[in-house]
């Protein structure tokens, strides 16, 4: 194994560990932040369907993003990725949430600007656009599940007791399932720029399992997402959980099979296919925020509301940081490829 690519891969490793730190909270931070689960079992669950999803469902997201920037030298991709876990790790740092999603394209536009390459705005575009629908269909899934689940409880007269047990086996599977959505969308944030580099030989696993090279780079990034899940993410649970609104275990059901519906419709290549056989408009396969989907569906619910209960300090804050966070990794890319290449003498881009 070439330690030079090892080495390099360490900011994509530590830029899954900033995702696993951020982004578990959007998986259980509503399950955790409710009590009905427990920190400890929320994180083997998601840690266990994440690397499933990553491993198992997450090549047709990292496509994308070679579209929009192809980082073409592996000190180039060690920075892009570098850069991007620092923006993740400074905002997790202060409890916010961010995106890693717009860490990452932040990071790959600085990159273009500083080689000189074009970058492909259709794809820009087409990701910049899911920015905006991504919370958006997250609130309006949560709005509709919230309507039928009132509407069945109402119905069924369900034992208060009864209820309670239901939902909390309710969060276990959708937080499982949700996992394994963030694992297959957003492992193309953590080790995609890694891919055209990758040297690793196909991994036999069993007699009925072989891991092609690509899914070995997945394994690795989504090892690091499990390391900061347990070591890190228990900050920002809460504030998803507790702060940005005060919810029923019913609502954190709510929010968490919203994000997972939403994650699965931007990162499923069966979808997509099925509505391009269709002629119908295909939903992009984009690495999206679980981070704006699950603060959409939190929202969603609180307009439905009437705004009781919100926090909108925490909500404004969260806000600025995904329009701060995408512009800090941009810089922070650009700044640190000249040092890369002038002081350390590192090749960051091919001609």
């Amino acid at each position: 194994m070439d330690l030079t690519y090892l080495f390099f891969l360490s900011s994509g490793l530590f830029l899954g560990w900033s995702l696993g730190a951020n982004d578990a909270s959007n998986i259980f931070g509503t399950a955790v932040g409710s009590k009905m689960v427990r920190f400890t079992t929320a994180s083997i669950i998601a840690s266990v369907f994440v690397v499933l999803g990553a491993v198992f469902g997450g090549e047709g997201a990292s496509e994308t993003l070679e579209d929009l920037g192809a980082v073409n030298a592996l000190a180039g991709s060690f920075m892009v990725a570098l850069s991007a876990a620092v923006s993740v790790y400074w905002m997790s740092r202060v409890g916010l949430k961010v995106s890693t999603s717009q860490a990452i394209v932040g990071s790959i536009i600085g990159w273009n600007f500083y080689s000189g390459k074009q970058t492909d705005w259709n794809t820009m575009l087409e990701i910049v656009s899911t920015w905006t629908l991504c919370p958006l269909i997250a609130a309006v899934v949560a709005v509709i599940l919230y309507f039928i689940t009132k509407k069945l409880l109402k119905i069924s007269k369900m034992h208060l007791l009864m209820q309670d047990q239901m939902t909390r086996i309710g969060l276990i599977v959708t937080g499982a399932l949700c996992a394994y959505a963030l694992g297959a969308n957003n492992i193309a944030n953590v080790v995609g720029v890694f891919a055209k580099s990758c040297p690793f030989k196909p991994l036999q696993m069993g007699s009925f399992l072989t891991l092609s090279p690509l899914q070995v780079l997945f394994l690795l990034g989504s090892l690091a997402i499990c390391v900061g899940i347990f070591t890190y993410s228990k900050k920002v649970m809460m504030t998803v959980g507790n702060n940005l609104m005060k919810m029923s275990p019913i609502v954190a059901w709510i929010v968490v099979i919203s994000q997972a519906v939403v994650l699965l419709m931007f990162s499923s290549v069966t979808l997509y296919d099925w509505l391009t056989a269709h002629s119908l408009p295909a939903i992009p396969l984009v690495p999206v925020s679980s981070t704006q989907a699950v603060i959409g569906a939190i929202v969603g619910i609180g307009l439905l509301k009437g705004g009781r209960g919100m926090n909108w300090g925490i909500v404004g804050k969260i806000i600025l940081g995904w329009i701060t966070t995408p512009l800090m990794a941009m810089g922070i890319c650009f700044v640190c490829l000249f040092f890369l290449e002038n002081v350390f003498n590192q090749t960051v881009y091919l001609p």
